[in-house]
């Protein structure tokens, strides 16, 4: 049997919450997207290419995030020292390496760095102000900004995403 991406059910966010509530539920409602996009296809398929010379496939996209989420969540809000798991040098890698990629372990790792990520920010405020990582020690950041910035990150990646469900089987929807 063919394994296929498992289905996924998004979750509306409430139209009234409070901002705490409000930036969690739109962030997973765009994590949810994402797997919503890879849902019911194969490896093969989630590895395919948009078109060339892009790297972009949904696997390499669901890759991206899973260390994007690990850089402002784990490495900058709760200060942890890791290392990326498909890139550690940051020159692509995440995009361009799927060929031989193990698409149903980097769907669970995805949602393994989700989990990881809720519970580096579960006791931080949205005004707690935390240092930055990388090359400008410079750019402070409260934990509001994180929040906003991944639910920019995932809306741009989730059009992405969008374009290339629809070059691998046709598939279209929000």
């Amino acid at each position: 049997m063919t394994w296929t991406a498992p289905e996924v059910k998004r979750v509306e966010p409430d139209r009234i919450a409070d901002e705490r509530a409000s930036l969690e539920q739109w962030l997973d409602y765009h994590r949810q997207t994402l797997l919503w996009k890879c849902a019911g296809l194969t490896a093969e398929q989630l590895k395919q290419r948009s078109a060339p010379p892009s790297q972009l496939s949904l696997l390499g996209l669901v890759r991206h995030m899973t260390e994007v989420e690990r850089w402002w969540f784990r490495m900058h809000a709760a200060q942890q020292d890791h290392t990326f798991p498909y890139d550690p040098d940051s020159i692509g890698l995440d995009f361009s390496e799927v060929d031989d990629a193990d698409a149903a372990a980097n769907l669970i790792a995805f949602a393994e760095e989700c989990e990881a990520s809720r519970a580096a920010v579960a006791g931080k405020a949205l005004d707690d102000v935390v240092p930055s990582r990388g090359d400008h020690p410079e750019r402070v950041r409260d934990i509001r900004w994180i929040y906003v910035h991944m639910i920019e990150e995932y809306a741009r990646h989730n059009g992405h995403a969008d374009i290339v469900r629809e070059l691998v089987d046709g598939s279209t929807g929000d």
